[in-house]
């Protein structure tokens, strides 16, 4: 998309919230991958999904600093549960700092740690799962989950088409690729599930468990 577009579309989309605005803002200044927030348009999309599915337990694999919990969050009913998993500690200050002001903060769970080893212990059944976090892990993540998601039950994978880098032929070493190729290749093969791909800023693929 254009910039010229983007902001066409931005103009035409609620206004980004001041808290989320400022967010976005510090990790664009502060951090060396700052551009990995999830942004205005996506963050409206997240938001508007979980309002639409109504999930009562949410879990997010890949925290970043927060923008993209607090949008999902926004569709949690009033007992409803957000679980995010990160394993960066260095960016922990951050994320739990907007988290804790956000609107729904009382309904999130912010948990530092490997969410591969952390979500076999959750006693929890997600309607809808966001994975966004080690590229090289989406398949491991995909496997943890499966069985806590419900016939019906919604999985979001982010950066699924990674910069267009897995229309060509991926590097040996390039193992976060390497990792994006084999979760496309698998799950729109997965009869256990439907899926499709949407085009937005790095591409957000919908699965749907059957």
């Amino acid at each position: 998309m254009s910039e010229e577009l983007e902001q066409y579309v931005i103009d035409h989309s609620v206004e980004e919230l001041p808290l989320l605005k400022q967010l976005s803002r510090e990790a664009n200044v502060k951090l060396l991958h700052g551009r990995m927030v999830s942004g205005h348009i996506q963050g409206r999309l997240l938001s508007a999904v979980a309002h639409m599915i109504k999930p009562d337990r949410i879990l997010e694999i890949g925290t970043y600093v927060g923008y993209s919990a607090i949008c999902l969050a926004e569709g949690l009913p009033e007992n409803g549960k957000l679980i995010t998993i990160d394993k960066d500690d260095e960016i922990e200050d951050m994320a739990r700092s907007y988290l804790e002001r956000c609107d729904n903060a009382g309904k999130i769970d912010f948990i530092i740690g490997d969410a591969l080893k952390i979500i076999p212990g959750l006693d929890e059944t997600f309607n809808l799962v966001f994975i966004d976090g080690d590229k090289r892990q989406y398949n491991e993540y995909y496997d943890a989950v499966f069985d806590k998601v419900p016939s019906g039950g919604f999985i979001l994978a982010d950066n699924t088409l990674w910069n267009g880098k897995l229309l060509h032929d991926v590097a040996s070493n390039d193992h976060m690729s390497k990792g994006l190729v084999a979760f496309n290749d698998r799950i729109v093969n997965d009869k256990r599930v439907e899926t499709f791909m949407l085009p937005l800023r790095d591409g957000i693929t919908f699965i749907r468990k059957l």
